[in-house]
């Protein structure tokens, strides 16, 4: 990936510290985040339950996982993989790009806390771009695509309705490119994949595509920001 180089190559560390000396100057060109109202269909979970699970693709995992580690009321968020197969879910062989996979994560939160409805308002207002197809910034690929991966027909009803108000508000410069498909299983992604913008901020990939979004959520939603994310930690470090 020539956007996101190897932090242990030589070569590689050299020119990630000549380039951060840039990052500053660059930040204000980062994509800005696009105001959007709240779902109108946003029905609390049936049953009570305290634990939910969302997975979600848009991007590099390294910032969506970023963002929705931010959010008061998120448990845990991993970076992984889905659409495809146990057997291709590992790095180098999804950056292929046929694999079926999507880079993603997955959001485990207290729907009492945060809803459904408003993990979709997060993703689709500040953690990426939903107009972009099969690309993300600088990053190209179905591997990159914008996809909702809904564990059941309360999540797919929700997103599909969502995804259609958004549409009739005309919020975003183009058409919501943004797939609704049906959970068919998440694979975690390497563990030097997991915490990796709080681990590497000053990364330049980071520092320019990803701490912006983090910033844009904390300025759009103060209610739901925590300054302090919720982090995988290293019982993942193996993964």
């Amino acid at each position: 990936m020539a956007m996101r180089p190897d932090l242990f190559n030589p070569v590689n560390r050299f020119v990630i510290t000549l380039l951060a000396a840039l990052v500053p100057a660059l930040s204000s060109c980062a994509e800005s985040a696009t105001v959007i109202p709240a779902p109108a269909v946003d029905a609390p979970a049936a049953g009570g339950s305290v634990s939910e699970t969302a997975v979600l693709a848009g991007g590099c995992f390294w910032g969506v996982q970023g963002v929705f580690q931010h959010v008061k009321g998120v448990k845990q968020v991993l970076s992984g993989y889905a659409g495809g197969t146990k057997e291709t879910a590992e790095y180098e062989t999804v950056s292929t790009g046929r694999t079926g996979h999507a880079e993603s994560v997955r959001i485990t939160f207290d729907p009492r806390l945060v809803s459904y409805g408003r993990i979709l308002q997060i993703y689709f207002s500040v953690a990426h771009d939903p107009t972009q197809l099969n690309h993300q910034g600088p990053d190209t690929g179905t591997q990159y695509r914008s996809a909702i991966f809904v564990m059941d027909e309360h999540q797919r009803s929700i997103a599909q309705q969502y995804v259609a108000q958004l549409d009739r508000a005309g919020v975003f410069r183009g058409p919501i490119v943004t797939k609704i498909d049906p959970f068919t299983g998440f694979y975690p992604a390497e563990g030097y994949h997991q915490d990796f913008a709080t681990l590497h901020p000053d990364h330049p990939y980071i520092a320019f595509n990803d701490l912006p979004k983090i910033e844009n959520f904390k300025r759009l939603y103060p209610e739901l920001y925590q300054a302090k994310p919720v982090l995988v930690g290293s019982e993942h470090a193996a993964l």
